[in-house]
């Protein structure tokens, strides 16, 4: 017979994993379709480059207010609960986003960025709590099935809109179907409300994760990388079309950009937590970064750019796979991960939102994608110096109750 907690049977487990893996699916869909859509958006609105690359930038900037929220939500009605009032608020956004009317867009985009940011910043702690021996296994589970719908939905964005003449408010509406399959499959996990943290010794409940340099490390990681996904998303279609690809097979060069890191998903999170450090990660995510912008800036020729944008898609797939590990992998235990979560997805969000905006900013000053490019580089530099220093084995909190310690002695 069950006990009323579902997820101390096997069972309970594999429903709580199955709910995690669905909730994935619906974390980047609606981000990712806009990309190969810009132009129909762009053209029936009347909005500028740097207005169209909001439509990207607004649901980090809501991702960025919401996170360092979410936690204490959470603790007040149950990280489920919380979940589930995450989907609704993405379904809403991606129906209001649908709606013909230029203040519906944004709308809609704002309330994407809110129901994407709470799930963001529980599914971490969540996974740190049910799985705590394999949080590598289960990270790089769910992070290999948000890569997957992130890579189909750009490639489906202009089939939709145009193949199938839906229009592009249609084809970005039809993501709304995978998150009402993911609130039925979510429903179960209502029965438990809340959890209880057993903090490990010598960890003060007055300690700030904000105080914590690896912390910060951990953030800008996180949102460095973050703010070079989001730019290529949004605009690395409108690149290829520049350099003389269609528009339809540049949206295909997403998925391929998408696709290139569904390996590395899955792969880095396990290699990260067998490693006794992953400074080498960090390292190697910063050389494939490198070498795929390069590409992309040496020359226009259709196979250099297909396979820069492969480098560019693993190290983009490795790094989100990686940031998303770290937070489980430098805290003590599941309050320590939602907090650190909380506080990496907030800054590293605020971080990440300059990235669309400032991109579609520079191609209409300089009319040309060379000067972008060459700053993703320079923060691919940064990236991989903040993931080397995250990389260190320690929790977030760890130097600072040693001090305590040395102090007390």
């Amino acid at each position: 017979m069950l006990n009323g907690n579902i997820r101390s049977t096997k069972n309970g487990k594999t429903l709580l994993m199955v709910g995690i893996i669905f909730i994935a699916f619906t974390l980047r869909p609606a981000i990712t379709a806009v990309g190969p859509l810009v132009g129909s958006i762009r053209t029936d609105t009347g909005i500028s480059n740097g207005l169209a690359g909001l439509l990207t930038t607004l649901p980090l900037l809501a991702f960025a207010i919401m996170s360092p929220f979410t936690p204490k939500f959470a603790e007040k009605i149950g990280n489920e609960w919380c979940v589930l009032i995450g989907l609704l608020t993405l379904g809403t956004g991606i129906i209001t986003r649908s709606i013909e009317m230029l203040g519906f867009l944004f709308t809609g985009t704002i309330l994407i960025g809110l129901g994407i940011a709470i799930c963001n910043v529980l599914l971490p702690g969540i996974v740190k709590r049910s799985f705590p021996q394999k949080v590598g296994l289960l990270t790089g589970i769910y992070t290999l099935s948000m890569g997957l719908w992130a890579g189909v939905a750009p490639g489906l964005s202009t089939p939709l809109a145009e193949g199938m003449n839906l229009g592009w408010q249609v084809s970005l509406g039809v993501w709304s179907v995978l998150v009402f399959i993911a609130v039925i499959i979510w429903l179960p996990q209502l029965k438990s409300k809340k959890f209880s943290v057993t903090l490990p010794p010598l960890e003060s409940t007055n300690s700030s994760i904000w105080l914590s340099p690896i912390a910060w490390q951990v953030t800008f990681f996180m949102g460095l990388q973050s703010m070079i996904y989001f730019s290529f998303t949004a605009w690395l279609p409108e690149i290829l079309h520049s350099e003389g690809m269609s528009i339809s097979a540049s949206g295909w060069m997403v998925t391929l950009l998408q696709f290139s890191g569904l390996p590395a998903n899955f792969i880095i999170p396990v290699l990260a937590d067998r490693l006794p450090n992953q400074k080498g990660i960090a390292l190697g995510i910063g050389a494939f970064s490198f070498i795929g912008l390069a590409g992309l800036l040496s020359s226009g020729n259709p196979i250099i750019s297909t396979i820069s944008i492969i480098f560019i898609g693993v190290a983009l797939g490795a790094a989100i796979s990686h940031s998303l590990t770290l937070i489980g992998l430098r805290s003590a235990n599941a309050k320590q991960a939602a907090d650190l979560s909380g506080m990496a997805q907030s800054v590293g969000y605020l971080l990440a939102a300059l990235g669309p905006f400032l991109i579609g900013y520079l191609f209409d000053l300089f009319h040309s994608w060379t000067i972008p490019l060459i700053l993703l580089g320079a923060v691919s530099l940064l990236m991989t110096l903040a993931g080397f220093g995250a990389g260190r084995n320690q929790y977030v909190l760890q130097q600072k109750r040693k001090e305590a310690s040395t102090t007390i002695a």
